[in-house]
């Protein structure tokens, strides 16, 4: 039996790419646990059947779209360590662009949240290593010994988690706020900047 007209139509109308980014958006709104076909294929404004044109179940597709997520996310921190030469401009650039709420941030957070899923803690654990080895290799370029300098490199990478998470509870102030550029540049201060003084220096 020949494909219908409109669903031959609904396949090439849509990527395994688009399905993908959907399901990150519906993720970062609803969490892991939101993800489903029927309601993504509506948001999509397609039938749930021509899902099945490209993956075989939910799970292929949070599978593909958590690999998206990660490439895009080593871009992005390969964007943002390439912007200077200079290690402590790649610390301080870090900081400024990691605290912005962003759909990777929602994301993350999202994935944060269901930590123990099978297809979600390798990912979690991959993206976790990559950022804090960034900003070790950045803080290693500064003079810290290796162990000192993964040590500071968790506390940083502890601190923007920690405000993310506050953030998604409207518990402290958010971008735009006065108050939110005075927590990051205290941030910056105390963790990254005090780095270059001289009674600070690492030992």
């Amino acid at each position: 039996m020949s494909a219908r007209p409109e669903a031959v139509v609904e396949k090439a109308s849509l990527t395994p790419k688009d399905w993908e980014q959907a399901a990150l958006e519906l993720i970062a709104e609803k969490g892991i646990g939101g993800l489903a076909v029927e309601p993504l294929a509506r948001r999509l404004g397609i039938t749930k059947g021509s899902f099945y044109w490209h993956f075989p179940g939910r799970n292929e597709l949070l599978e593909a779209a958590l690999l998206r997520w990660e490439q895009q996310d080593q871009a992005n921190l390969e964007k943002s360590f390439a912007i200077s030469d200079q290690p402590l401009e790649r610390l301080e650039n870090f900081i400024w662009r990691t605290t912005q709420q962003t759909l990777t941030h929602q994301i993350h957070l999202a994935m944060c949240a269901a930590r123990e899923h099978e297809l979600i803690r390798p990912v979690l654990q991959r993206v976790t290593n990559r950022r804090v080895a960034f900003l070790a290799k950045a803080l290693t370029e500064l003079g810290f010994e290796k162990e000192a300098a993964s040590q500071r490199a968790m506390l940083l990478y502890s601190a923007y988690v920690g405000y993310l998470h506050l953030q998604s509870h409207h518990l402290v102030p958010e971008a735009g706020d006065p108050r939110f550029d005075d927590y990051v540049k205290h941030v910056i201060n105390s963790l990254i900047q005090s780095i270059g003084e001289p009674d600070s220096a690492p030992r």
